[in-house]
């Protein structure tokens, strides 16, 4: 009989214990994965919720975005240029039933998912892809990771390719073709220059033979660069009419393509 309040204290410790472990605070952020006798029951929270011990088990099960860094990977560019390619992902969880029930551990899935699909989408790619068009392959491999993850409850919202790192041969290669590609761009602007120039040397030249005066005034105008060039020029030029070269041309050529008339 002594030994009998001992036992009603530990019956009721243990009642109070059960009923204790009954209630579970599930934060804003968090979902409860509630299983009955092993099989899925509904999913429970945020809040206070109620789990009957040994008859039912929770799972905890983060909704927040979860930032995951991609190991560094070796790829192998479709023109044959080995690189070490890392990224990150953001992804979050979005039916906590499907992330639980479908798959056995959805971080480590989603992880391997993504080495995998970062090798195979640069790997279909050139370098130069790699190097100036990363957003492109960014959004490939969203789209593809967000597609076949989409059974597990799980959302990716980003892709990001952080580093491209090649060897030093590669860089030394990269750079002559930098070099190469600015002085072929040097050249094109030389030539166009050069092009644009000719072409108003032809509409002043035609203007000034339509337009005596214009060429005097230029004849003008050359003979006071001439003059003027120097503070000490010892230059003496003589200037010699427009009109009497004119004529002068005008008879030559008159002369020399006149006929000569038959001799008697």
């Amino acid at each position: 009989m002594i030994g009998l309040p001992y036992f009603v204290i530990t019956v009721v410790v243990l009642v109070v214990l059960l009923l204790l472990s009954m209630f579970r605070i599930l934060r804003e952020y968090e979902r409860g994965v509630i299983f009955l006798l092993g099989r899925f029951y509904k999913v429970k929270g945020p809040g206070l919720i109620i789990v009957i011990p040994v008859i039912q088990q929770i799972v905890r099960v983060d909704l927040r975005t979860v930032v995951m860094d991609v190991p560094t990977q070796d790829v192998i560019s479709r023109d044959n240029v080995s690189v070490k390619v890392n990224a990150v992902i953001y992804f979050r969880v979005v039916d906590p039933e499907r992330a639980i029930i479908h798959v056995e551990n959805f971080l480590e899935a989603t992880s391997q998912l993504s080495q995998t699909t970062l090798r195979s989408v640069l790997g279909q790619h050139e370098l130069d892809d790699m190097l100036a068009g990363r957003d492109k392959l960014n959004a490939d491999i969203q789209q593809i990771l967000d597609k076949q993850t989409d059974a597990w409850g799980i959302k990716v919202a980003n892709v990001e390719i952080k580093h491209v790192d090649l060897d030093e041969s590669m860089i030394r290669a990269i750079a002559k073709q930098a070099e190469a590609e600015r002085t072929r761009r040097a050249k094109v602007i030389h030539a166009m220059g050069e092009l644009e120039a000719s072409e108003k040397l032809l509409g002043a030249a035609k203007c000034l033979a339509e337009e005596p005066q214009a060429l005097q005034l230029r004849y003008m105008q050359t003979l006071t660069e001439i003059t003027g060039s120097g503070q000490n020029s010892h230059t003496i030029v003589f200037p010699l009419p427009i009109d009497m070269i004119n004529r002068w041309m005008n008879k030559r050529s008159g002369g020399e393509g006149a006929p000569k008339e038959p001799e008697q």
